[in-house]
């Protein structure tokens, strides 16, 4: 660690405050806000995101729902090591935008939720709360008004031992000295504001320049936000005065600082005198250019601290935070490595131990132990910078749990995770299958650092890697397509892709299918050699008379039991490969959808799986590029536009004008919804007009599932031909109706439907259709990127015929 780090942890020795900064998703934090308190105040913070965004779109990939919320996690957790603070979050879903307080807090459950940020206040014991939003239409998002509803709320009881008291076995009721919302501009929303708000207003200059770090706040906190990457959230850098203002919401009054009133210092810790001025002469007497120098006075702290009373906050974490700056200064490396990133259960594994000091300070290395229940005893002396490598097999227990994210081992309850450890709750990740706790001895005291055992290697291009080492079953499932949609009773093959997670297994694999479905044969024999083999076996699924749609089901049995899990790896370059195991399951779909069209062309925007859903419906899809649009597109029935795709595509306006000869000459074309933005703005829509004429696109959506959809001309030929489309073809559909609708549009366009949330006025710009020469065009925001993946049987009727309105 860079010395000027290393002065900064020192100095934060001498701070004894708290705060825990709430909000709903992630990208909501106020990362400039946020790495002022943790660097520039150098106070203990935490950011409570109440959900991991799962209801988001995502710019990166075609991950949906929880997966997206795998990514926006790590993304969290990667900006939180550039700008300091810790991460938690609720155990609240995000079922997707919401217009109310209300909504979501019934939708989450608000008092389950309300406990969850209680538990965190209670767990954290922050001085001062901060919010990012007003619990009120001004939030702009039902989600971040809950927050700011939800922390307001936590703030009044959590000092009340008669509220959730269940709690009480693990933390004490706790009481902060005062609640802020950090408003986004001063006065902005100040017309709508109580008789008190202004006089309540404080602001702090966060736009500083750290120079023991080399870079301001603003340059610290646009590296953080541009961690956001499935939501394209990177920003440039600031630099300069910043203000950040606080509006007091409750708690004690306050005139220029959140912390008035609050000791932050070594006396709010009895008998602590002695401390304080150990820790003043550590940072007096700090040499860059020899850390290891600090290391004897730091042993000292240590002790000095240990004779503390242990059952205090700041006793803890300071005697923690000194223990980790002795192993800055000694350059002290730790490591334990397996041979493989994934293992099952009663299997071992050779894990390769490295452990290095890089400083004169006398080191020996005493014992190894693994959290699995092996330890070493040792008596190394570590001399300086000589590495020390130690070989051992690591045995995995038989009982070892497989390595699914805790928030997702039990079905979601549509808008809450299903967590039953309360010990877990506000954990960003799980703890570590398997950890490492080495005790050394430094000065004649000994010391306990613990870390997980983490997978490494080298990557060609990337240079050293690591990812999580990760417990898995004996065998997984992947069914090919996670909709088999069948429009008649003809028999489909439904592929399943076993993966070995250890070497020899045996076994047989079965379908369970919903009732009126038949499988063929019932079982099938499989042999899987080597540990990561695959092996393909094929079904044959029959539709009865009266089959029900539902869920089909992989169940594999081996020597060891049944299992029944798939395998998904989310990987991207700026978050450690992530691994899950869900129920290894597709939908069986039985559907009466006609589908005139058949040779479709797909321009993929920022990624979903519409493309497969267009196969089920027996359409051949071409993915259209560049290369494939500088070619003739007469053969295609219809060319459909992927979301977001007139975002994310830079040659868009090349070829936006052959596009629309394509439809002057007779093509069918779809656009699926685009997020709106200036022309030229990065990130904004690229073309100065999407369609043949024109139209904007706006921010109304319907965010209730279930909306009332009024059908504006029921005659017309998209609501007829080839399929009948009725009120039913809008039953169970998911999450919302649609986002992101046109608005002001051209007389040429006529809009299809008609629909709002509850007590809204309609709105009407979920689907606009015009007629342009002797061709059809469309721009949607009804959401079939989430609902064809899902198998909602009307929205499949519905886009079968956009597609084939053109034969």
């Amino acid at each position: 660690m860079p010395p000027g780090e290393i002065l900064q942890n020192l100095k934060k020795l001498n701070v004894l405050g708290t705060v825990l900064y709430v909000a709903a998703h992630p990208d909501d934090e106020n990362t400039l806000f946020l790495a002022y308190l943790s660097k520039e105040r150098m106070v203990r913070t935490g950011y409570l995101s109440l959900t991991r965004g799962d209801g988001g779109q995502n710019l990166i990939g075609p991950e949906q729902g929880e997966n997206i919320g795998v990514i926006r996690t790590q993304e969290l957790l990667a900006a939180r090591r550039v700008d300091g603070p810790d991460q938690f979050f609720s155990r609240a879903y995000d079922f997707g935008f919401s217009k109310s307080t209300d909504e979501a807090v019934r939708t989450w459950g608000q008092d389950k939720v309300l406990a969850d940020v209680v538990w965190m206040i209670r767990k954290y014991q922050p001085d001062v709360i901060i919010t990012r939003f007003p619990p009120d239409k001004r939030a702009g998002h039902g989600h971040h008004s809950a927050s700011g509803y939800l922390a307001e709320e936590a703030f009044k009881i959590s000092n009340d031992p008669t509220k959730f008291p269940e709690q009480l076995v693990y933390v004490k009721p706790w009481q902060a000295r005062r609640v802020f919302w950090n408003m986004f501009i001063p006065g902005a929303f100040l017309s709508n504001k109580k008789p008190d708000e202004a006089g309540n207003l404080i602001g702090l200059e966060t736009g500083l320049y750290n120079p023991l770090l080399g870079k301001s706040y603003g340059e610290i906190a646009a590296e953080s936000r541009s961690q956001h990457k499935s939501q394209g959230f990177g920003v440039p850098a600031s630099r300069g005065v910043k203000v950040d203002y606080l509006l007091l919401k409750n708690g004690d009054p306050v005139e220029k600082d959140p912390f008035e009133g609050v000791d932050m210092t070594w006396k709010r810790v009895p008998n602590s005198e002695d401390v304080q001025a150990q820790v003043n002469q550590l940072i007096n007497s700090f040499r860059a250019d020899r850390p290891a120098a600090s290391v004897p006075a730091l042993v000292q702290l240590y002790k000095a601290i240990g004779q503390l009373d242990s059952t205090t906050l700041y006793v803890q974490t300071k005697r923690q935070e000194v223990q980790s700056l002795i192993q800055q200064c000694l350059g002290l490396w730790l490591e334990s490595t397996p041979a493989d990133y994934a293992v099952t259960p009663g299997s071992s594994v050779k894990l390769t131990t490295s452990v290095v000091s890089r400083a004169d300070v006398p080191v020996r290395l005493l014992a190894i132990r693994y959290s699995t229940g092996a330890d070493t005893t040792l008596n190394l002396p570590l001399k300086p910078n000589d590495q020390v490598v130690l070989n051992s097999m690591l045995a995995i227990p038989r009982t070892q749990k497989i390595s699914q994210p805790y928030w997702l081992e039990k079905p979601i309850d549509k808008g809450l995770f299903q967590v039953d450890n309360q010990q877990l709750i506000g954990l960003p990740e799980n703890p570590p299958a398997v950890s490492v706790t080495y005790t050394v001895e430094i000065a004649g005291q000994r010391f306990s650092y613990t870390r997980p055992v983490v997978y490494k290697s080298t990557d060609p291009v990337e240079g050293e890697t690591y990812r999580p080492f990760i417990i898995q079953p004996d065998v997984t499932a992947n069914i090919a397509e996670r909709v088999y949609a069948f429009l008649d009773n003809n028999a489909k093959t439904a592929d399943v892709v076993l993966k070995a997670g250890r070497a020899n297994v045996t076994g047989t694999l079965r379908i369970d299918v919903p009732t009126g479905w038949r499988v063929e044969p019932a079982t099938l024999p499989f042999a899987l050699t080597n540990k990561g083999d695959e092996q393909r076996l094929s079904f044959r699924l029959l539709p009865g008379k009266n089959a029900q749609n539902g869920a089909m089901k992989a169940v594999m049995t081996t020597e060891n039991g049944t299992f029944t899990s798939g395998l998904r790896t989310i990987a991207y370059p700026h978050i450690p490969p992530q691994t899950l195991f869900p129920p290894a399951e597709a939908k069986a779909l039985k559907v009466a959808v006609n589908v005139t069209a058949k040779n479709i062309g797909y321009i993929v925007g920022a990624g979903d799986e519409i493309p497969a859903a267009l196969q089920q419906m027996g359409c051949r899809v071409t993915p259209l590029g560049p290369a494939e649009l500088a070619r003739d597109l007469s053969g295609y029935d219809a060319v459909v536009v992927g979301v977001r795709a007139y975002n994310t595509n830079d040659w868009m306006p090349v070829y936006q004008p052959k596009l629309m000869d394509y439809v002057k000459n007779g093509g069918t074309m779809i656009v699926q919804y685009v997020t709106p933005g200036g022309f030229v703005n990065n990130g904004g829509i690229k073309v100065a007009q999407i369609g043949p004429y024109p139209f904007t696109v706006g921010r109304d959506r319907v965010t209730e599932e279930d909306a009332k959809m009024t059908f504006l001309n029921p005659q017309h030929p998209l609501l007829n031909r080839p399929n009948k489309i009725t009120d039913a073809d809008f039953a169970g559909w998911i999450q919302e109706r649609g986002i992101y609708f046109a608005q002001d549009w051209d007389k040429a366009y006529e809009p299809l439907f008609a629909a709002n949330d509850t007590g809204e006025a309609p709105k009407q710009g979920s689907l606009l259709y015009a007629k342009y020469g002797k061709g059809h065009f469309m721009y949607t925001g009804l959401v079939f990127f989430r609902e064809l993946p899902a198998g909602v049987p009307g929205a499949y009727r519905l886009f079968a015929n956009m597609i084939s309105v053109g034969k």
